[in-house]
């Protein structure tokens, strides 16, 4: 039977604190994480980064998280780093540990764990996602924009770099391009995301990116939970291990899923029906969970 999306108010927790700087809402287990500063153009200041990793430590521990959500409120995604912040660690001095490379290093640590989720990220991307907040876009698994969004490695254009995530713009659209955006601080639009690989799919405003999402969603929750969570560390791992004992690793997971998820999974396909796990999405539950009023 195809569980009914509830966006009714015991099924919707938010999660975050620091005066609701980020929401985050649960709706039959796919988090909705709003970046919700509006006045900053959701700038990645501290308390905005520190309530972004309670949401992902959520995903990665909550084994009835099935998705992970980014948008941001007020029509933009993020600006980036909040540059007052910058002053006053350059005012805080060099001893003893520098406090700019620390911090620095604290926000790419999160980046790590936001990457290495096992389950889905998608990015929803409207207005700016300029330095971090195109970091955080490239560290989704998924990235939807309007056609007006604008990304840009803006950090040079400040005597700056991009440092924590440049690796993860490499990993998204290579090393060309990313020395292309980083070496020159150029704004991309939609279009031009789309082509470089920054983002996936297109929608024309902010209600076509209501329900491209939703679509979106209603693909991935068509997929066995389980069976992505296993799946996604999986691919990670290409690489990094010798083909082989990466085999004998993927040989015993697929006996997992089989004795697991897939018993519903193909039983589900021979009935032709939905298996039990299957959710799907509207632009009118989209819009609701990511509501910052009311």
């Amino acid at each position: 039977m195809t569980n009914a999306v509830n966006t009714d108010a015991g099924n919707l927790a938010n999660l975050a604190n620091d005066a609701h700087a980020v929401i985050v809402r649960d709706v039959q287990g796919v988090l909705f994480v709003t970046l919700n500063v509006p006045a900053t153009r959701n700038a990645l200041a501290p308390e905005v980064v520190a309530a972004l990793a309670r949401a992902v430590e959520r995903a990665e521990t909550d084994t009835t998280v099935r998705a992970l959500v980014l948008r941001g409120a007020g029509g933009v995604f993020c600006a980036g780093g909040n540059v007052g912040n910058f002053k006053a660690r350059l005012d805080a001095g060099e001893a003893p540990q520098d406090p700019v490379a620390s911090r620095n290093r604290e926000f790419g640590y999160f980046m790590q764990r936001l990457a290495a989720l096992p389950v889905p990220v998608v990015a929803a991307v409207e207005g700016a996602a300029m330095g971090g907040g195109m970091g955080l876009s490239c560290a989704a698994d998924i990235v939807l924009a309007t056609r007006d969004a604008r990304f840009a490695l803006s950090e040079t254009s400040l005597g700056i770099i991009a440092a924590q995530i440049a690796p993860f713009v490499v990993a998204r659209i290579g090393a060309a391009a990313t020395r292309r955006l980083g070496l020159s601080g150029e704004r991309v639009n939609g279009d031009s995301a789309l082509a470089l690989g920054l983002a996936d799919a297109l929608a024309d405003d902010s209600a076509a990116l209501d329900a491209l999402l939703a679509e979106w969603l209603t693909r991935i929750c068509r997929c066995g939970p389980q069976a992505n969570r296993a799946f996604k560390p999986l691919v990670a791992r290409t690489g990094q291990v010798a083909q082989g004992a990466l085999l004998d690793e993927a040989s015993h997971l697929f006996a997992q899923c089989m004795r697991s998820e897939g018993a519903e999974g193909i039983q589900a396909f021979r009935d032709k029906r939905d298996a039990a796990w299957v959710v799907r999405f509207d632009a009118a539950a989209v819009r609701a969970a990511q509501a910052t009023q009311g």
